[in-house]
């Protein structure tokens, strides 16, 4: 049977009960501006009834608070999250693409149109007067402008790939520093939670930390209960997942390293790029193609080639203990689009080989068969009838910093090879024969033309076979690049040197050879795209078509993060009306859980005092 002073009892409950709702509604509206807030609620459930054994059956106890809980939808979250990761590629990539975008810039004066008309035009000029000293000197300066312009475009892709690697490191200590902090949470969690309690603010700071992560790397999370058996209250386990490998387990978090690479993918790399591994050696892949966020956008800009590095069918050979690995049917016959490294490493089977120099012969079909000199032999000899390919580097799929420098190295080994092979034809004004005009730094010899090679090696010679059969041995224009690109200093020094004639015995006015070259300007069979001019136009062109695709799926993103953001608000968000009718409704409440104590008062005062004998 229920105490005389039941009443009491259920008053006090509702006084409990209603304190606690405006003691949470305060701190809604206290963190109504607080970013990641969740609002929080109070939970109450009826008093478990008591049986008084009487007609009407049970008599209630008044309202238990239950639980203070979360408003959070983890649908929401899921949403946002892989949302996030999606914005933080594409807003990565538009950053990068407009970079790049600027630096092919042709609006300044200084630019490519600018330099290469501005050689052109000095030789028009010259044909008019072709003994004119000043002209002369004119040409061999314009044409150093077009060459420093290549090298300037060339290191500036080094820069922007140089900050891209530097961000990968950042981002790395950043991933570690979010782990840390996710698993210390977590910790705390787990001490406040096992005596009952719900620690909801530190769960909003655990999610606002994988929701930063999140815009790294795609981040995937799961809380569960491991039970050693039916009888066991269970432990609580929260893992964080990024590019689907464990990061924290609980209270602990794994770390990420970065470690410089040794050898170069690409011949145009900067020496020291990152490649990304756990601190306990097991691989993070920075090209799984599941990888989002900005780790992943990073480094398809420092890293990617549009899938062309160079891959094809392998043999190999083992004789005196040498093994020479033979690479045929490959993606690539072109020398001047070639950008392998002199030293590297192939990927056969998963597994790297390092090699030390390579050697390509051009077959009479013209198809180029590459030869490397492996440091360790295969496990067995691979055979023409094994079908096993190999490549090196990796197949990144997109127009990154090494697809751009490649692009510029193309430009400028077959422009100056056809500009030298038509120069080479003509005759100074001393009746030499004309020198290479273009050239590079730290060459070891002579250049010789471009085509009509038979084989060449990373060390930069080539062999030459001529018309009439004749074999020589010269330098292979593979060396030369964007990067050093040059004038040949005895040309800069004499204007005498340039070669305008064809028989320069038929007199100072003989300009056939000039006008040879002219018609470089206009002769479309040198790139697919067609003049020199076009093919760098060309590539203007495909840069701001790629700069305003990122910029267009970043903005759309960015309104897909923003929809989904208000519809998380809308779940978890405060909204300082709904918390202002809240106050009045929970005060109310309070003061009819008072109003009930004091009519109890007033009875209990009635029945001691006013009917006590």
């Amino acid at each position: 049977m229920a105490s005389t002073f039941f009443g009491l009892n259920i008053g006090l409950s509702g006084l409990y009960a209603y304190q606690a709702s405006i003691n949470t509604t305060a701190h809604n509206i206290s963190n109504a501006e607080t970013t990641g807030y969740s609002r929080q609620k109070v939970v109450t459930s009826a008093g478990e009834a008591m049986r008084v054994y009487s007609s009407y059956g049970m008599a209630g106890t008044g309202v238990n608070i239950a639980d203070i809980i979360q408003q959070r939808n983890a649908y929401y979250d899921v949403k946002y999250r892989n949302s996030a990761a999606l914005y933080g590629e594409y807003s990565t990539k538009n950053d990068y693409m407009l970079q790049v975008q600027n630096y092919f810039n042709e609006v300044d004066e200084g630019g490519f149109t600018d330099s290469y008309n501005s050689l052109f035009s000095a030789l028009k000029t010259l044909f008019d007067d072709p003994s004119s000293m000043d002209i002369r000197t004119t040409v061999a300066n314009n044409a150093d402008s077009l060459s420093e312009y290549m090298n300037y475009m060339y290191t500036s892709m080094q820069t922007i790939q140089e900050d891209a690697n530097f961000q990968i490191k950042n981002l790395i200590d950043r991933v570690n520093s979010l782990g840390e902090q996710i698993a210390t949470v977590t910790k705390q969690i787990n001490a406040l939670e096992v005596t009952g309690v719900t620690a909801n603010d530190l769960r909003d700071s655990r999610e606002n930390l994988v929701d930063e992560l999140s815009k790294i790397a795609n981040v995937t999370t799961e809380e569960k209960v491991m039970k050693k058996d039916p009888m066991d209250p269970g432990t609580v386990v929260y893992e964080v997942r990024i590019n689907g490998q464990l990061l924290v387990d609980t209270g602990s978090s794994k770390q990420l390293k970065v470690v410089p690479r040794t050898e170069k993918i690409n011949a145009t790399d900067i020496d020291g790029l990152y490649d990304v591994t756990w601190a306990d050696g097991q691989e993070f892949s920075l090209s799984n193609a599941n990888l989002k966020g900005e780790l992943s956008a990073l480094f398809a800009v420092r890293d990617g080639n549009n899938a062309e590095n160079l891959g094809g069918k392998v043999t190999t050979t083992t004789t005196g203990g040498v093994t020479t690995l033979t690479m045929t049917k490959t993606n690539c016959d072109d020398s001047t689009k070639l950008n392998i490294p002199t030293e590297g490493n192939i990927t056969i089977a998963g597994k790297d080989y390092k090699y030390k120099g390579f050697t390509v012969d051009v077959q009479a079909d013209g198809t180029y068969q590459y030869n490397f000199k492996l440091d360790e032999p295969l496990a067995t000899d691979i055979k023409d009838t094994d079908n096993v390919r190999g490549e090196i580097g990796e197949t990144v799929n997109y127009k990154g910093i090494p697809y751009y420098m490649g692009k510029l190295n193309e430009f400028s080994r077959t422009f100056a090879s056809v500009f030298n092979k038509m120069h080479n034809q003509g005759e100074d004004l001393d009746g030499n024969k004309g020198l290479d005009y273009f050239n590079y730094t730290d060459k070891k010899g002579a250049a010789d033309l471009l085509e009509n090679f038979t084989s060449f090696s990373s060390d930069g010679t080539a062999t030459y076979k001529a018309a009439d059969g004749t074999v020589t041995t010269g330098e292979s224009y593979y060396n030369l690049t964007a990067f050093n690109m040059t004038i040949t200093a005895e040309i800069m020094s004499d204007p005498r040197k340039f070669a305008a004639a064809s028989d320069i015995t038929q007199g100072v006015e003989n300009k056939d050879n000039l006008k040879e070259l002219l018609k470089i300007e206009s002769d479309k069979s040198l790139f697919k795209a067609g003049t020199p001019a076009q093919f760098y136009s060309t590539l203007v062109a495909e840069i701001g078509v790629d700069a305003s695709k990122y910029e267009t799926f970043t903005k759309s993103q960015e309104s897909i993060m923003k929809s989904i953001t208000n519809q998380r608000l809308s779940e978890s968000g405060v909204d300082v009306d709904e918390e202002a009718m809240n106050l009045v409704k929970f005060k109310n409440a309070y003061n009819l859980s008072a109003k009930v104590i004091q009519t109890m008062n007033e009875i209990y005062d009635k029945l001691i005092n006013g009917t006590g004998v």
